[in-house]
């Protein structure tokens, strides 16, 4: 009997013993839920505190145009776009709240881009030519400038009016009002390249007799490359307003556009973004 009596004592120390280590299992489990739960609470509390993500407005540019948009080497010696497209395209994201994303890409890729949805605007001294119209919506002009004709010093005199360009070899931008005008031109053979770098090229090495540029553009790339005068001839178009573009049917954005400009124009803000930027192209 005692034999037994010791037997159930030792098998009641065993399970108390067991039962013991479960509840302190159970314990532990709780607690690491409870933790879990608040953790993932303060997670939800802090998400909800958070703002959300600032928007960002992506803008198109061919940044090969001084002084409209052009890179420069910045005071941490970092690659930047600048000029005066720049500032424009600064202040209409300020006025959306939106965070800038400036692409560089090709002139006559532009519109395109544009179209698919993979740039919000394209602000790159672009004309509004009315096949343009079809393809996007345009703002407001909100700069005007004449067109001019660069050449050789050498031949100076030699081309001097729109009539003596004719039969010539004349240098442009691809898809660019410029190329409208050199079409017009009787006999003339045109060079029409992507970027402006290239067609000044054209004409340092002889391959073309001329280029047809903005007028500001010219005066930059005359300031900056040996050997090349602007002429007096003097190309004429209708179109020689500039304006941003807008994907087809964005009211919203457009409208947006048309008040920062209507600010920018007002207050005299575009013509001391021209003059700093053509400083800038000069340098």
């Amino acid at each position: 009997m005692k034999k037994w009596g010791m037997l159930f004592i030792a098998v009641l120390m065993v399970t108390m013993v067991l039962a013991a280590c479960g509840q302190e299992k159970n314990n532990s489990g709780n607690a690491a839920n409870n933790a879990g739960q608040a953790a993932n609470q303060n997670e939800t509390q802090a998400g909800g505190d958070q703002t959300e993500p600032a928007k960002k407005l992506i803008v198109g540019m061919s940044a090969d145009f001084p002084p409209y948009e052009f890179h420069i080497k910045n005071d941490q010696g970092e690659d930047e776009i600048v000029g005066f497209d720049v500032e424009i395209a600064k202040e209409i994201a300020k006025d959306l709240g939106a965070e800038l994303e400036i692409k560089d890409m090709l002139f006559d890729s532009l519109l395109n881009e544009l179209s698919s949805g993979r740039v919000d605007l394209v602000i790159s001294g672009l004309s509004p030519k009315p096949e343009r119209a079809e393809q996007i919506d345009m703002s407001k002009i909100y700069y005007t400038a004449e067109q001019a004709v660069v050449t050789r010093e050498a031949d100076k005199d030699k081309y001097s009016t729109m009539e003596s360009l004719e039969g010539a070899k004349i240098g442009v931008q691809k898809s660019s009002i410029q190329e409208d005008m050199a079409k017009e031109i009787p006999n003339a053979k045109l060079t029409s390249l992507a970027k402006i770098n290239d067609i000044i090229m054209q004409l340092t090495s002889n391959r073309v007799d001329a280029a047809i540029l903005e007028g500001p553009v010219a005066k930059a790339f005359v300031k900056n490359v040996k050997g090349i005068v602007i002429t007096d001839a003097k190309p004429e178009t209708e179109d020689e307003g500039y304006v941003v573009g807008v994907k087809k049917g964005n009211k919203e954005l457009l409208d947006q556009v048309n008040a920062t400009l209507d600010r920018l124009m007002n207050d005299g803000s575009i013509d001391k973004f021209v003059t700093e930027a053509t400083e800038l192209a000069e340098k």
